[in-house]
């Protein structure tokens, strides 16, 4: 599947991005690897256990594994909490911005001043759901002036392939919780009109 193939969502994550110095250039995919943070290595591997763990539950007949669902999904959320705090522990408030969208190959975000179009950035994804932290490099493909802010537009270069999963899992959640919010609303106003 080509970049240009993934989706995008109207949702505001917590990120940081951060312009590479003058002079430096892109890492090769090796270098890239070996320099990701531990602890969002950790949360990669966190996400990829707990899907794992999800399939092997949803063998089990729905008598037999209640009690351990519920057991395991509380226990879930404890570490989920705990690993968003330690998580959020990474955010630097100097580089820190809201996406306006996000997606598997690209996000956008407005920021205060200008950023230049082909300049690499480092950037820190802080995921709400599943809860993770993604650490990757981006180009910026456009900056837009409006107003007083500029929409800056990035496209991803270097992202783990599990990264990218995890980015379309929360871009996947975020359109499922759309699609029952607007179910809602129509069965509201399907219930007001009677």
């Amino acid at each position: 599947m080509r970049q240009e193939e993934y989706f995008s969502v109207h949702l505001g994550l917590t990120i940081n991005v951060e312009p590479l110095p003058n002079g430096k250039s892109l890492p090769n995919f090796e270098t890239f690897s070996t320099e990701i943070p531990p602890l969002f290595r950790i949360a990669s591997e966190c996400n990829t256990l707990e899907e794992n763990a999800e399939r092997l539950l949803a063998g089990f007949g729905k008598e037999d594994s209640k009690a351990l669902v519920t057991y395991l999904s509380a226990q879930n959320n404890k570490i989920n909490l705990l690993l968003s705090y330690v998580l959020s522990q990474q955010d630097n408030a100097n580089y820190r911005y809201i996406t306006e969208t996000f997606g598997a190959s690209k996000l956008s975000f407005y920021s205060p001043h200008n950023f230049t179009v082909r300049q690499n950035v480092i950037v820190k994804l802080f995921l709400d759901h599943p809860a993770a932290a993604i650490y990757c490099y981006a180009e910026v493909v456009n900056c837009s002036a409006l107003d007083d802010r500029f929409l800056i537009e990035l496209h991803y270069t270097r992202l783990l392939e599990d990264d990218r999963d995890l980015l379309i899992r929360a871009a996947l959640h975020c359109q499922q919780k759309l699609l029952r919010q607007r179910a809602q609303q129509r069965n509201m106003n399907n219930n007001n009109d009677e």
